[in-house]
């Protein structure tokens, strides 16, 4: 039995961070090697959009059914060996790809295998770093973590499209599947096992594994868990569907993208992203995590409503809106996160970071088949059918935005107590 260490020394939790990063880095490189060559994809097994976006959405799906179990057991049981599990399943889920998928059925298998593997690996790295480091300095260790996991993100874009050009998409799948097998035996070589007892429940009594109610009534992170389902809704369909856009308006305009093709410009809208997600936490810490929240909602409401209006009116304009939707996508992301971990009960936390993903991921999978189901309502894909499509982006997001106000979380030891009610 594991969980709830005492924070490490200086030098252990750092070379912790480190692994754990590396780790992250190396399964997550190959994570957006999908979206990236979508429109490949449709062309060669003749998908529709719909189906399309099914195949996308059952990353999210998976995730969303397993990750309340696996990351749960975090509270009972060492994290690193839920990892193990995690990164396992991304590998299989990346040489199915490599070896068996030859249209929507396999295809989707194996997202909904990678989407377990993802499951398994990102909350749990998570919880990995959260129970080993005081409540300060909890929300620039989560921000780390999700700097290394956004950067191999981003890059992953890029690294899908040139390995494609070079070894065809087979190839490009088989350097991921490598990658994560590298994160595979960094975890079980290098990362040390856990061996403190679970910290008691305020009661003193030890908290049932599955029993989510406790969780359900904490106000403040169900208020950061509600955002966040509705912010990885949309990051899932700008990052499903981001390079499918950008294509539609190269062909659309007559455009030759040249060096500035649509998975460069993913991959640069996901770097920005990273940078905001980490500046954003910093400002969350110095404006408030509310205030943050709020502005970046706002916007996003804003980026949603007119990228699909405007953005195929030019190649160079989609490819600036996509960037700056990216920004403000990711503005508040690490914000969110931290301020779920750090209202969490500690003897809860991993149930709580369960509901939090849960949430999170289960707006992850209803965005990109939205996005799909739309489009082909629409027509196929269009000015105004990608204007209508991303429109219901903004909708969703002021909902949130107004259910984020109503549950009035609350700030994190560190944040500045400057807020806006």
């Amino acid at each position: 039995m594991a969980d709830e260490a005492p924070a490490a020394s200086s030098a252990g939790a750092g070379r912790l961070v480190v692994l754990v990063c590396t780790a992250q880095v190396l399964a997550q490189i190959g994570a957006y090697t999908w979206p990236a060559l979508l429109p490949g994809f449709i062309d060669r097994w003749q998908l529709d959009n719909s189906q399309a976006g099914i195949i996308t959405s059952m990353f999210y799906l998976a995730y969303m059914i397993s990750v309340p179990v696996l990351v749960t057991l975090t509270d009972r049981i060492d994290p690193r060996r839920v990892y193990l599990f995690g990164v396992g399943c991304t590998v299989l889920g990346h040489l199915m790809f490599a070896t068996v998928a030859d249209g929507f059925w396999t295809a989707a298998a194996a997202r909904t295998i990678a989407g377990i593997g993802w499951a398994g690996s990102y909350m749990t790295g998570l919880k990995l770093l959260a129970d080993r480091v005081d409540d300060k300095l909890l929300s620039r260790a989560v921000t780390g973590h999700a700097a290394s996991i956004g950067i191999s993100g981003a890059l992953s874009f890029m690294f899908a499209g040139l390995l494609a050009d070079g070894f065809g998409w087979r190839g490009a799948f088989a350097v991921a599947t490598g990658c994560a097998l590298a994160a595979w035996l960094i975890a079980l070589l290098a990362v040390p096992r856990q061996q403190a007892a679970p910290a008691p429940a305020p009661s003193g009594e030890r908290p049932a594994l599955f029993d989510f109610r406790p969780v359900l009534r904490n106000r403040s992170a169900m208020a950061y868990a509600a955002a966040y389902c509705i912010h990885t809704w949309e990051m899932s369909v700008l990052r499903g569907w981001g390079v499918a856009f950008l294509a539609f308006v190269a062909l659309r305009t007559g455009t030759d993208s040249g060096w500035l093709g649509p998975t460069v410009v993913a991959t640069a809208m996901a770097l920005l992203g990273t940078w905001a997600s980490v500046a954003g936490n910093e400002l969350s810490i110095r404006l408030g995590r509310q205030r943050l929240v709020r502005l970046a909602m706002a916007a996003s409401i804003v980026c949603a409503a007119v990228i699909g209006f405007l953005g195929p009116l030019s190649y160079y304009l989609a490819a600036g809106l996509v960037m700056l939707y990216g920004i403000v996508i990711w503005l508040d992301s690490s914000s969110l996160t931290a301020g779920a971990a750090g209202s969490a009960e500690p003897a809860r936390r991993g149930a709580t970071l369960a509901v939090h993903s849960m949430l999170g991921y289960g707006g992850g999978f209803v965005g990109p088949m939205v996005m799909g189901w739309l489009l082909d309502l629409a027509g196929g894909m269009s000015q105004q059918a990608w204007g209508w499509a991303f429109l219901h982006v903004a909708v969703v997001m002021l909902a949130a935005r107004l259910l984020f106000s109503w549950l009035r979380p609350r700030d994190l030891a560190g944040d500045s107590p400057q807020t806006v009610r």
